[in-house]
């Protein structure tokens, strides 16, 4: 079943493309027409491929990771902001920090820096500062905070990388392909899809066209979260079941005892008879 239709695209005018005279020919599988200066995007060739990528990232969020969001132009920072968020994915909408995925364990120090500042002033000790250093360590926080507070929580290499312009974010796009962390993107009609895993044809400076992929994707993400809760919360009440039943002792064992049981029996009934044959034998020797 299809997570979107043809007639919501096209509402949403995912299908207008870029100028004809500035269009890269390896865009042209998904190319409809052109029209007035202008190509237009097959939109039929959208659904199937929005329908795959919205498949794959379900089942990177079933598995538990995460899938890193990047879109620092203007039209797209608040949706990306807004509707990522709410699913507990990590985003960045300001400058993408060179070698924030090849040079990771730094850009994880400078998170852990912030950190340290935090607890520095929920502990009082920020108090102890100059005016000078409190003022300095405020600037250096917020500028953490600006660039790096939506990755926070991103304690290891993604799983996936969703793009917004893949011109604009080719910095993200290479540093993710030398790491081979699969690449998703909306991917307009002066792009070059080639070291995109996952092509979206779509129009990628429209807000309206943004908003509409990004619902759909982060549709998926949270089916595949809740999926992943749902199995973990079965999983830990079999564990409880197994838990709480008494343990059997096994077959083996018990057919043991009783086998030694009915023994033990037969040899006291033997006991038992020797003693009332010799009884007899021994008052007579004694009479004698």
């Amino acid at each position: 079943m299809s997570r979107t239709d043809f007639n919501t695209l096209l509402e949403a005018g995912v299908h207008f493309g870029h100028l004809k005279r500035k269009w890269n020919p390896k865009m042209a599988p998904y190319i409809f027409m052109e029209k007035n200066g202008i190509h237009i995007i097959d939109l039929h060739k959208t659904v199937v491929k929005l329908d795959e990528a919205a498949a794959a990232l379900k089942n990177i969020a079933k598995s538990g990771r995460r899938v890193l969001f990047v879109a620092t132009k203007k039209q797209a920072k608040e949706i990306v902001a807004e509707k990522v968020a709410a699913v507990g994915m990590p985003y960045v909408t300001e400058r993408w920090a060179g070698g924030m995925l090849t040079n990771f364990p730094t850009i994880r120090r400078a998170v852990k820096k912030m950190a340290t500042i935090d607890k520095q002033m929920a502990d009082g000790l920020f108090e102890n500062f100059s005016k000078r250093e409190k003022l300095q360590i405020s600037r250096q926080r917020a500028k953490l905070e600006k660039n790096l507070g939506s990755i926070a929580d991103l304690t290891r290499l993604p799983a996936a990388l969703f793009v917004i312009d893949v011109q604009k974010e080719q910095n993200a796009v290479k540093e993710a392909k030398r790491l081979n962390i699969p690449v998703f993107a909306m991917v307009d009609t002066c792009c070059d899809p080639t070291d995109i895993d996952y092509v979206i044809p779509a129009n990628d400076d429209a807000t309206k066209s943004i908003a509409l992929i990004l619902d759909t994707v982060c549709a998926a993400i949270a089916e595949g979260a809740e999926e992943r809760k749902l199995e973990r919360e079965k999983e830990a009440v079999e564990a409880e079941a197994n838990t709480e039943a008494p343990a059997k002792k096994p077959a083996k064992t018990r057919i043991k005892k009783s086998v030694k049981a009915s023994v033990d029996a037969e040899e006291a009934v033997a006991a038992e008879v020797v003693a009332a044959v010799e009884a007899p034998a021994e008052e007579a020797q004694a009479e004698a």
